[in-house]
């Protein structure tokens, strides 16, 4: 149908037609992916101990991030004199993994196919969650990398419970099933806060196993710059966002908030300083629950990240080689 576009073709706004990653083309078959990104829902939230809902983040983030689909040239930013995303960062959309409700062992390694297939293509892997149990599947996903990695948590919660009540696969246990991997050298946690999900123990486990870790108040204190020289120099990253890390006042869709948490530029510069000194390797956002946040807010601000984050990587591999995986 002929459109009345004031250029040429479909104006195409926000809110017209289907809601892939930000309106990036969707790739049914995953042994096609031919990206420089490709973003993966695993919409999973069996794992949660409170209030679920966080199966419905995937689905919310991509509609959030239609909004920041106007930058068809790029994203311009001023305050940087940089234009992030522009059109040679090739961005596709591959679906959601098959969940299969109840069983935690099959959606979970739904969620790992998904995330081998593209990084058997060289795309950098962006997952959206789902509760944060879905990381176990992400990381393992890893198990063939010629290097070893190092993780960034952004969380309000440790997430470091080995087992409760039989329970090693739940969204309080991602971290240290993380530190257990022969690949992943050790863990940098911030913004553990206030009445966490892991006892006293598990705060001495994540240390003796790798882990640094971090309230706000410490991460503010440092400062990013301070922080990111923190991380071990040079070795590649792999980024995981829980939603709850930032302050319920700013992202009150999610399942188990905690108050005094970061707000966005908080997360963002903390972000922009360690892509400028790691390869980036895999990024997953969890914990987005729609259905609390009536505003929408907290799904957007999801999107707004992680398409930030990802302005942040390839700007810097674009300027630095070595930061290419």
């Amino acid at each position: 149908m002929a459109g009345h576009g004031y250029e040429s073709g479909r104006l195409d706004l926000p809110f017209v037609g289907i809601s892939t990653f930000g309106k990036r083309p969707y790739v049914a078959d995953w042994q096609a992916i031919d990206a420089d990104v490709a973003v993966l829902g695993a919409p999973f939230d069996a794992g949660t101990q409170w209030r679920s809902g966080a199966r419905f983040g995937p689905r919310g983030v991509r509609e959030a991030s239609t909004l920041f689909s106007f930058g068809h040239a790029g994203a311009y930013d001023h305050e940087d004199d940089a234009t992030y995303l522009g059109a040679d960062v090739r961005i596709v959309d591959i679906g959601d993994a098959d969940i299969v409700h109840t069983d935690t062992d099959a959606s979970h390694a739904n969620i790992e196919a998904g995330v081998r297939a593209i990084l058997a293509s060289g795309a950098l892997p962006v997952v959206i969650g789902g509760d944060h149990s879905v990381n176990i599947p992400c990381i393992r996903a890893f198990d063939g990398c010629a290097n070893p990695f190092h993780i960034l948590q952004i969380d309000a919660h440790l997430d470091f419970v080995d087992e409760r009540h039989g329970v090693r696969h739940g969204h309080g246990n991602p971290m240290r099933r993380a530190a257990e991997q022969p690949f992943v050298s050790g863990l940098t946690q911030v913004g553990i806060r206030n009445v966490s999900s892991t006892a006293r123990e598990g705060y001495a486990d994540a240390r003796a196993m790798g882990s640094t870790i971090l309230s706000v108040r410490q991460a503010r204190a440092m400062g990013p710059q301070a922080l990111a020289a923190t991380l071990p120099d040079g070795m590649p990253l792999y980024i995981t966002i829980d939603i709850d890390a930032f302050c319920p006042s700013i992202a009150p869709g999610t399942g188990t908030p905690s108050h005094g948490g970061f707000l966005y530029y908080d997360v963002l510069e903390i972000l922009q300083q360690v892509t400028r000194r790691h390869p980036v390797i895999g990024i997953d956002l969890v914990e987005v629950a729609p259905d609390y946040d009536p505003t929408g807010s907290t799904a957007i601000l999801g999107a707004q990240v992680l398409l930030n984050l990802l302005g942040f990587i390839f700007h810097a591999r674009a300027g630095d080689p070595a930061l290419r995986p």
